[in-house]
């Protein structure tokens, strides 16, 4: 077990939230607490709209110390791998003389063959800024100032930044683009203008958190007050919608590091106006409207439909307005949409989009597994959103789903090796079929690089999920190695978490406390522990267990208050020691009747993993393998495979955790087996 005084493991990871100056008034300036990158609290009161905030709050990553043995290596091959290969790649690929060719400081044509290759360059050094916040590296730090100074000899000088419409508006990189006597604007369903702009923001907001500095923001700002002048329903504006959503979501977080009202208005603005036929022709040029959820007003969607990443930041977005506005439409949206992905668009492993045409979610009960898509953006994208409804409300539901994609559907997309990746990740494959853009594995890069430099964007800040709080309330939501400072109302806690998890489920935390006042630490059942599989009934567990948690304190067992998925903890903590124990075992999942190519068959999980069967471990062929519903699988560490993971075996048998599928070779793989009768 890693002991959370081992030294051989650093804090790589980082936190978008810092503390962040907001412009209340003229004469009054505070200082408040923002969350990290998915939940954005609202404090000021003083405001000329009404304003909420989320109830629930992450620990500000300034106060967290991961020390996990399964989490921190992923961080540290982002860090040491996979940030200085993308580099590479986007130096090698133009990324960067883009900026300098459209500033006038190189001589060429747009290079790259993607109009939202920009956004390469933003996410990393978004990933990157984060994970300078808890390992400050003068090298990289310089390294970032000097990317973010090549992207401002891009930008115009009314602020505008998209570096192919700046370098030959005439000539777009994708034949999607439609190029209108080299207006700006143009295409915007297909153009990614305002999705760059999105990702700028988003990467400007975690740089500044993370350094203090002011050097990207101010680009940052004068792009987005042109955007805030360009679109609206005033004489001369555009009314118009973006293409690819994230833009609304990174003018939220705009809003909150300048206080400037109206950059949260242009957020809701163009959610309001997606589906509106009065203010825009709707998007049946590029696919169609549903493609880009511009079918419907968006208080009106009740089901998931099109490209999964564009919706996943859509109801991110929309959650966030449903909050700090208190738009009671749009939370009634959210929920609906959330209910019908669960229960009925989702995979076991968490992943979404079913369809490779169009990247899009399929039909209800639409659920392929060798044709799956399961875009790794678009997992992220999940985590984003379900964080987000956690923060809102406080359910496990939430974290429940999330847990499974961070395990599973999201992590398969990174290789053990930090420099070949998912684009989709199916649950079946047949070595032959190249499902990969083009591949039948992992590869090391695509014309369309968004998945890898979103995994550097994402993996930094997971330690941000693991706590968050409310009034006097401490909230563990997921189980690493992991030290802690938590300020509560009334006192301040201090948490060292050890866990082999997700290899077993004995978790130790140590509590000690500031302040004789009591606190409340409410501490999550895994979804695996308290026999769900994921909220609805789309997947159960064949056969249920009844093995209860064990919860001792200071080496007393004790019968806690169970409430709503948690664990309830109230007392006056001094220096305190709290076990859980959450029986492990294999586990076999069914999917619903509708699901038709899973009808008859079963998959395996142990604890918050999904595994896998690959030909290579295999003492039959793959296709000939069927389990019956009593067979017994053994779990078994095995430190010198895949990097260390539990496997799971019996006579004939033998499974990976889904995440490390495709990282010894090309052949087959299935998650779902056909049941055989007894």
């Amino acid at each position: 077990m890693l002991h959370w005084k081992d030294n051989r493991f650093l804090s790589l990871i980082g936190d978008v939230s810092l503390y962040n100056r907001l412009a209340i008034s003229l004469l009054l300036i505070l200082f408040v607490t923002l969350h990290i990158f998915s939940c954005l609290p609202v404090k000021n009161q003083d405001r000329s709209f009404n304003t909420g905030s989320y109830m629930i709050t992450p620990v500000d990553l300034r106060n967290v110390k991961l020390t996990d043995r399964f989490w921190l290596p992923i961080v540290q091959r982002i860090q040491e791998k996979t940030i200085p290969y993308a580099l590479e790649k986007c130096r090698n690929e133009g990324r960067l003389d883009n900026f300098l060719i459209a500033g006038g400081h190189m001589e060429g044509s747009v290079k790259g063959k993607m109009p939202f290759d920009d956004t390469d360059v933003y996410k990393i050094i978004e990933g990157a800024s984060i994970s300078l916040i808890s390992a400050p590296n003068p090298e990289l730090e310089k390294e970032l100032d000097n990317m973010i100074e090549i992207i401002g000899k891009g930008q115009e000088a009314d602020g505008y930044l998209t570096t192919w419409r700046t370098i030959n508006p005439n000539k777009p990189p994708s034949p999607w683009v439609k190029a209108i006597e080299g207006r700006r604007w143009e295409s915007l369903e297909a153009s990614h203008e305002l999705y760059n702009a999105g990702h700028l923001y988003e990467a400007a907001y975690a740089h500044h958190k993370a350094t203090g500095k002011e050097n990207f923001l101010k680009i940052v700002y004068r792009n987005a007050d042109l955007i805030v002048k360009t679109f609206g329903s005033e004489e001369g504006q555009i009314a118009a919608v973006p293409g690819h959503q994230i833009i609304e979501t990174g003018l939220i977080k705009l809003y909150f590091a300048s206080g400037k009202e109206e950059y949260l208005r242009l957020a809701k603005y163009f959610l309001d106006n997606r589906g509106n036929p009065e203010h825009h022709k709707l998007n049946d040029n590029f696919l169609s409207a549903a493609y880009s959820q511009d079918h419907l007003p968006v208080i009106e969607q009740d089901e998931v439909v099109g490209h999964a990443v564009r919706a996943m930041y859509m109801y991110a977005a929309m959650t966030d307005i449903a909050v700090l506005m208190k738009d009671a439409a749009y939370e009634k949206a959210v929920d609906k949409l959330w209910q019908n992905m669960v229960e009925k668009k989702i995979y076991l492993t968490g992943g979404i989009g079913a369809r490779h045409e169009g990247e899009a979610f399929g039909e209800n009960y639409e659920l392929p597994n060798l044709t799956a898509y399961n875009e790794t953006c678009a997992a992220i994208g999940s985590v984003y959103w379900n964080h987000r409804l956690h923060c809102k409300t406080g359910r496990v539901q939430y974290l429940d789903v999330m847990e499974r994609t961070l395990y599973n559907g999201l992590l398969s997309g990174l290789s053990l090796d930090g420099t070949h990746f998912f684009y989709p990740n199916p649950l079946e494959s047949d070595g032959e079929y190249a499902f990969n853009q083009g591949a039948h594995t992992r590869k090391d890069w695509f014309d369309c690089s968004c998945c890898p430099t979103n995994l550097i964007r994402f993996i930094p800040s997971v330690a941000g999920l693991l706590y968050s709080t409310s009034g006097n309330t401490l909230y563990i939501n997921l189980y690493a190695s992991s030290e802690a400072r938590v300020p509560l109302e009334n006192t301040l806690l201090e948490i060292q978490q050890e866990t082999p998890y997700p290899w077993s489920g004995v978790v130790n935390i140590r509590v000690s406390s500031t302040q004789d006042s009591p606190a409340i630490l409410k501490l999550r059942i895994p979804y695996w522990a308290r026999n769900t599989v994921l909220p609805g009934d789309l997947y159960t567990y064949l056969e249920e267990k009844a093995h209860s948690p064990i919860i001792r304190v200071n080496g007393e067992e004790i019968k806690p208050s169970v409430k709503d998925g948690y664990i309830v903890l109230e007392r006056t903590w001094k220096e305190d020691e709290v076990s859980l124990e959450f029986p492990m075992t294999p586990r076999k999942v069914v999917a619903d009747y509708r699901v038709a190519e899973d009808l008859g068959k079963t998959a395996l999980e142990y604890g918050p993993l999904v595994y896998a069967f690959e030909w290579i471990d295999q003492q039959e062929a793959l296709d000939r393998l069927g389990i019956a519903s009593s067979e017994i699988f053994t779990p078994k560490m095995e430190n010198e495979l895949l990097g260390g993971v539990v496997t799971l075996s019996n006579e004939n048998a033998k499974a990976v955790p889904y995440y490390t599928w495709s990282n010894r070779g090309i052949g087959k793989m299935k998650v779902w087996i056909p049941l055989n009768k007894e």
